[in-house]
């Protein structure tokens, strides 16, 4: 229950935006960023390019001698090119490794979220293994996730336990970076993808017309232009403090 209520306190920075829950679009947007910055941090700092073991009984995963405690999201199958989520369970783990997959269930409901409640689907570039583990952990509390290949395909786990600065704030050069990668890598609303990774970093904004500022100790001018009812992003500039 107490991680239920951690968990749904945290996913409050997403229902706090204007987004519409049970678009999976909007939904994927607001939660990519957050969980870029965190995948990022944890590949540098955690995973490091390292071995890795999982320990379904004892509810773990290890990186080299790393120890953390795991939650099981889901799985990819390559045999039938689709996704099994971990609250379905047919494997009959242990209900304390899939507690964050109930939650992302649940959430679901809530939000009448198609993607979040039906067990097993068909994977495509919308809805494959990492972009459910990015939602997943996205409405969740402090959480990475690893993809683990195997024969068969893959299983998706996400993991605690690791240092807090993986879910520190970016500063503005890495929020830009991030950014960046984002918005030429992924079919994304702009506006709700920016609005959701500078509210997870705390960083406040203000919008003057079609230009987003963001408040880091150097402001930032993110500008938009409308494409076909859409706000894309079509520059990004530092605002010089300098007189």
């Amino acid at each position: 229950m107490g991680f239920l209520n951690d968990a749904g306190s945290r996913n409050l920075w997403i229902e706090r935006l204007a987004v519409d829950t049970g678009n999976w679009f909007h939904v994927f947007s607001a939660c990519l960023g957050k969980m870029m910055a965190v995948q990022t941090a944890c590949s540098d700092q955690v995973v490091k390019g390292q071995d890795w073991n999982v320990d379904f009984e004892e509810g773990s995963i290890r990186f080299g001698a790393q120890k953390y405690p795991l939650q099981f999201i889901g799985s990819e199958s390559t045999e039938s090119n689709t996704w099994l989520w971990g609250w379905e369970n047919i494997n009959g783990f242990s209900e304390e490794i899939l507690r964050l997959a109930d939650h992302t269930k649940e959430v679901g409901e809530r939000w009448r979220l198609e993607a979040l409640t039906t067990a097993e689907f068909r994977l495509n570039d919308t809805f494959s293994g990492h972009n459910l583990s990015i939602v997943t952990c996205g409405i969740a509390g402090n959480y990475c996730y690893y993809r683990g290949s195997h024969d068969g395909g893959a299983i998706f786990v996400a993991f605690s336990g690791v240092s807090d600065r993986i879910f520190a704030p970016v500063d503005v050069q890495n929020f830009v970076s991030i950014t960046t990668r984002c918005i030429q890598q992924f079919h994304i609303d702009h506006k709700i993808f920016t609005e959701g990774f500078l509210t997870w970093n705390n960083t406040e904004y203000e919008w003057s017309d079609q230009t987003l500022i963001a408040h880091f100790p150097q402001d930032l001018n993110i500008t938009f232009e409308r494409v076909d009812n859409f706000l894309r992003i079509c520059s990004i500039n530092s605002i010089s403090s300098a007189s």
